[in-house]
């Protein structure tokens, strides 16, 4: 089975701290290889795999502002599509512009969605809906206009994360700084509780950062630490006493979840999107509605089983799982395609 990886080119893959999507590419890619599939990895130049990789655009867009973003985003997918005729099947993690391109050539198209940025992107999925084929990453993730092969969720290397089963002392946030995924009001829990909180991930919204939460920072109680790559993530997830995610929009999966609850970190979090097919309730975590109960949950923290937390992904959502349901995809599309 020859297989063409579309990935993004904000960063790099695997990314070198922020990414989610090029992390998720990076993942499946490694783990494809490592069963026997043919790959060729359409990425940014400096990525990193052990796929064949296809390239033109230097670096991640996102880390180099000379780059238009459009200009190589056109390149990018061009040369991916210019060269469908070498694969079986192209896999499509670049959100709704290579369908565009799906039309002119023969070889399938799967596209995992990983979310929609808009209700304004919808028309590009409604118009390829019936000629190509689509994956959700949850099924809170599912729109209903849409028809879907699959849901596959995410999945992680286990042996990237240590299993703590003494809690740490402080909270943490770890995500996008931005009003969606509740910053502020991690801010508050912690300052309700009497516990030190830890925020790492990139500023997405610098007004934000600037006005409600860079106040509240003290470089003690309340620290940011930045974006933080994957040398630092294991230990700083698993010494915390629970994530905090009291997100405020509808999450269609959440990587930082799964990777908390794998070194056996509880996550309290709001029930928007994904989030109760990713969290037992009372189990692996708290899910919650509104701050009170967010701070009653604190309290009862030490009473889950950080073992059976990290069994709980490793049962779920970990990369062999990850890797299987899309090899079986991949056989599903391609014994559509073929019949059509």
């Amino acid at each position: 089975m020859r297989i063409g990886m579309l990935a993004p080119i904000s960063w790099r893959v695997p990314p070198r701290h922020y990414g989610p999507w090029e992390r998720v590419v990076s993942l499946l890619t490694e783990g494809l290889v490592a069963r026997g599939l043919d790959l060729t990895l359409f990425a940014t130049a400096d990525s990193l795999t052990r796929a064949r990789l296809a390239a033109v655009c230097p670096r991640p867009y996102s880390e180099d502002p000379t780059l238009d973003p459009k200009v190589w985003e056109c390149l990018h997918i061009a040369h991916a599509f210019e060269r469908a005729a070498e694969f079986d099947l192209i896999h499509n993690h670049f959100d709704f512009l290579p369908l565009s391109y799906s039309g002119l050539a023969q070889t399938p198209v799967l596209t995992t969605i990983h979310g929609f940025s808009s209700e304004k992107i919808l028309p590009v999925y409604q118009k390829y809906n019936t000629s190509t084929y689509y994956v959700a990453i949850s099924n809170a993730d599912r729109h209903p206009s849409l028809d879907y092969v699959a849901t596959v969720y995410h999945g992680i290397p286990l042996d990237e994360f240590t299993l703590r089963t003494d809690p740490g002392d402080y909270l943490l946030f770890f995500g996008r700084i931005h009003p969606d995924k509740g910053v502020v009001e991690a801010i508050e829990v912690a300052r309700r509780v009497g516990r030190r909180l830890m925020m790492a991930g990139i500023i997405q919204d610098r007004t934000y950062f600037d006005h409600q939460v860079a106040p509240h920072l003290d470089g003690d109680n309340i620290r940011y630490i930045g974006s933080v790559g994957p040398e630092q993530r294991n230990e700083l997830l698993g010494g915390a006493y629970a994530l905090l995610h009291l997100i405020n929009f509808a999450e269609p999966f959440g990587l930082s979840l799964i990777e908390a609850m794998a070194c056996g970190v509880p996550v309290i979090a709001y029930p928007r999107g994904s989030i109760s097919e990713i969290i037992r309730h009372e189990e692996t975590g708290f899910i919650v509605n509104g701050l009170d109960e967010a701070v009653a949950a604190v309290q009862h923290i030490s009473e889950l089983d950080r073992s059976r937390i990290r069994r709980h992904v490793a049962e779920n959502f970990s990369r062999e799982r990850m890797v299987d349901e899309y090899i079986e995809v991949y056989r599903q599309v391609l014994r559509k395609y073929n019949t059509c």
